[in-house]
């Protein structure tokens, strides 16, 4: 099994060391881990300062992979949040880190942060999702530094109540870029502990992309404490064979490695 979402105090909203994180995942017996610590530059938040040292990042997982190698397998990560404006810079990032993975998210949208609830100010729930959908879209577009698109729906998560219009017309104009573009996305399980009771892309979104033909597919727990690694993973594993999945994606220098799930429910 393998985890390839997590957060160490790299990452602004993180408090806990990597060790403490690569520790935990042994004991729970994963074989591979990959942190995906944030870079979101120019967060709208100025009270958070998503960016990290990409020389220390690369220099602190490398002593951990040395230290542990015979136990797991460490992988160096990013997980990117875009906005139209640090597309560029973003990428210039990316490339200087050399990471293994590479999420592409969206944490803020219109220049406003999702979290603090400062996106949803005077707007309909269905204005909000649409907005969100449609200028990912504009992102991806333009933007090609990554591997898999971050927890789709996102957007779900800090609403209140459903939307009426799901935007599934936007979402297929994602999905379809994603497929295209050799990409994939992730199931992300942190919707079960944020009290969505299931994961992030919702289970029809995942109908939507297998059916589009879309067969990346990665699973991540978007950790930010070492309890949380591999979190609600059976139940999610289970729920993509459902869908009609039969492989997961892990990845080696930005290349895709497909695992069977049964093989994988049968260790797990």
């Amino acid at each position: 099994m393998f985890d390839f979402h997590m957060h160490s105090n790299f990452s602004a909203d993180g408090d806990f060391e990597m060790e403490a994180m690569v520790q935990s995942a042994i004991k729970k017996g994963l074989k591979e881990i990959c942190f995906t610590d944030h870079l979101d530059i120019d967060y709208p938040d100025k009270d958070w300062d998503f960016t990290f040292d990409p020389n220390r990042y690369t220099k602190e997982i490398e002593q951990l992979q040395s230290k542990y190698q015979s136990q797991i397998t460490i992988l160096k990560g990013v997980e990117v949040g875009v906005q139209p404006h640090v597309l560029n810079e973003t990428a210039n990032f990316v490339n200087i880190l050399q990471p293994d993975f590479v999420i592409c998210s969206m944490h803020a949208t219109m220049e406003a942060d999702l979290h603090s609830g400062d996106f949803f100010q005077n707007k309909t729930v269905e204005t909000a999702y649409r907005q969100y959908y449609e200028e990912l879209y504009e992102c991806i577009k333009k933007f090609d530094s990554y591997q898999v698109l971050g927890h789709v729906d996102l957007v779900r998560r800090y609403t209140k109540q459903s939307s009426k219009d799901e935007c599934f017309d936007v979402l297929e104009s994602i999905l379809e870029l994603v497929i295209n573009q050799g990409k994939g996305i992730e199931l992300n399980t942190s919707g079960f502990k944020y009290g969505i009771e299931a994961g992030l892309p919702s289970k029809e979104i995942l109908e939507l992309y297998r059916q589009l033909g879309g067969e990346i597919l990665t699973i991540g727990s978007d950790a930010h404490r070492p309890n949380e690694i591999s979190q609600s993973f059976h139940d999610s594993l289970e729920l993509l064979q459902l869908v009609g999945f039969t492989h997961i994606t892990s990845y080696e220098n930005q290349k895709p490695k497909f695992t069977s799930i049964e093989d994988v429910k049968k260790i797990y």
